[in-house]
């Protein structure tokens, strides 16, 4: 296999409970004299199971779009007759559930394989050439970890110093930081808060949002961090929030503990903020409720611009029609498939839209890293057109010659606006690019924004800006 991608599924962490439950029946197993009581025990362990199963397992959407994505990028390769002409790229795919425990041990069963026991040894060459990084950068680092030794390339990361293996095909969040910056300081707020979340990227991020926040003049009276599983740590946070006097919020968090926070600010009723987002939630549809507009409408951020793949909505669509419902194809018998049809007559003349396939913002990125990692190995394998790839060569660990390992930071500007039949829209009200000069990279329409409270086309800097800072910013 030549390429893996890693994707989570969101659901709440049933880990502790699991935990627990398991060593209540482990001890049923040796005590049963205790009947009752282990009968009660085993019961309210599948009970708890069931219910985070059944209610919380859900799909994260976009990330399984990712493994599609990867999914038809290979296909499309294998088809191929100019790249890996007669080599065919295999794939595994692990869902690592959102946790870090399950990246542990996704990538230890993609070294080792499935099958490795404690008493077999490795042989010294990995199956796999190359893996296409979680959606999370902080997951990856934890990957590229383990795998580095190995010197097998790792597609995603964010840090290519520290990690040599590794290659972007998104940008830094170098870029992104500092742009959050130019946003604040474009608007005259000078004025602000700021919350993260406690893992590699949101720490990262939000210290070069506040070295460049202090030399552009900004003074931020708190910046605050905390991680989805920390739900005290989450409650002083808001509570730090609810008490500040900053109405302008800058949110370096990703869609879980963004989800997280919107949920205490519900809680609490805590209303009139100017969130200013970054990629990572933004334009995150697990967001939007029938309550989260109240609290996060009108917020700006950055996103990743929308690329379209060609064929990948149609492949999208015929996927989900052949899987969901097979009378769809064509049958040999007709009577056959006039019975199996019969049920879904209502349902056929919608096999082809696809506007529920909206826009790719992010699998670009992993086509992306599919089709680099295919190009390295098509070049070390000494493909020609015609003749085919050199067989029987082992691939040795390459050293990157471009160490920027990473891409062009262009962002869109997107705000939080509803549509007169209550729908939430991300509309784009500018854009940033830091491949041009500093004058021409950040452009904003801002007769199209829509502020926190529902104002139309209004410069916000009058509703938040302080002509003066405090000594000290609060740091937790």
């Amino acid at each position: 296999s030549l390429a893996l991608c890693t994707f989570k599924i969101t659901w709440l962490s049933f880990i502790q409970w699991h935990l627990a439950m398991y060593l209540l029946t482990y001890f049923c197993n040796d005590y049963a004299y205790y009947y009752t009581l282990c009968i009660i025990f085993h019961l309210m362990y599948a009970f708890i199971y069931l219910f985070y199963v059944f209610f919380f397992h859900s799909v994260n959407l976009r990330d399984f779009r990712m493994a599609q994505i990867m999914i038809f990028a290979i296909e499309e390769i294998n088809r191929s007759e100019g790249l890996l002409p007669n080599v065919s790229v295999g794939y595994q795919i692990y869902d690592n559930c959102g946790s870090r425990l399950f990246s542990m041990n996704s990538t230890m069963a993609l070294m080792n394989g499935q099958e490795f026991a404690a008493e077999d040894r490795c042989n010294g060459q990995s199956l796999i050439h190359a893996i296409i990084g979680e959606s999370e950068s902080s997951a990856t680092v934890i990957l590229s970890r383990t795998t580095g030794s190995f010197k097998i390339p790792v597609v995603r990361s964010n840090n290519t110093k520290y990690y040599p293996s590794f290659f972007r095909t998104i940008a830094s969040d170098y870029h992104q930081s500092r742009a959050l910056a130019y946003m604040v300081k474009h608007f005259g707020w000078s004025w602000v808060g700021a919350v993260n979340t406690d893992n590699d990227y949101g720490n990262y991020g939000m210290n070069i949002f506040l070295n460049t926040a202090q030399e552009e003049g900004i003074c931020v009276e708190y910046s605050v961090k905390f991680y989805r599983t920390e739900t005290e740590k989450l409650k002083k946070v808001v509570d730090i929030i609810k008490q500040g006097t900053a109405k302008v919020i800058v949110a370096f968090l990703t869609s879980f503990e963004m989800n997280n926070l919107l949920e205490q600010l519900s809680v609490q009723n805590i209303t009139g903020l100017q969130m200013i987002g970054v990629e990572a939630w933004i334009t995150a549809k697990s967001l939007i409720t029938s309550k989260s507009f109240r609290f996060l409408g009108g917020s700006l951020g950055f996103a990743v611009r929308k690329i379209n793949i060609e064929g990948f909505s149609d492949y999208v669509i015929k996927e989900f029609w052949d899987t969901a419902f097979p009378c769809s194809q064509t049958e040999r018998n007709s009577s056959q498939y006039a019975l199996n049809c019969s049920g879904y007559q209502d349902l056929l003349p919608l096999k082809n839209y696809n506007e529920d396939v909206p826009e790719q913002r992010y699998a670009s990125n992993v086509y992306k890293a599919v089709y680099a990692v295919a190009h390295s190995v098509h070049s070390l394998l000494n493909c020609r057109e015609q003749k085919g790839c050199e067989k029987g060569l082992t691939i040795q660990p390459q050293k990157k010659e471009n160490n920027t390992g990473g891409a062009v930071a262009q962002y869109e500007i997107v705000n939080w606006q509803q549509d007169s039949d209550g729908s939430i829209q991300f509309n784009p009200v500018g854009y940033y690019d830091a491949s041009l000069p500093p004058d021409q990279r950040f452009v904003l329409n801002t007769e199209n924004i829509i502020w926190v409270g529902g104002q139309l086309g209004v410069n916000g800097s009058y509703l938040f800006c302080f002509n003066w800072c405090m000594e000290k910013t609060t740091l937790q």
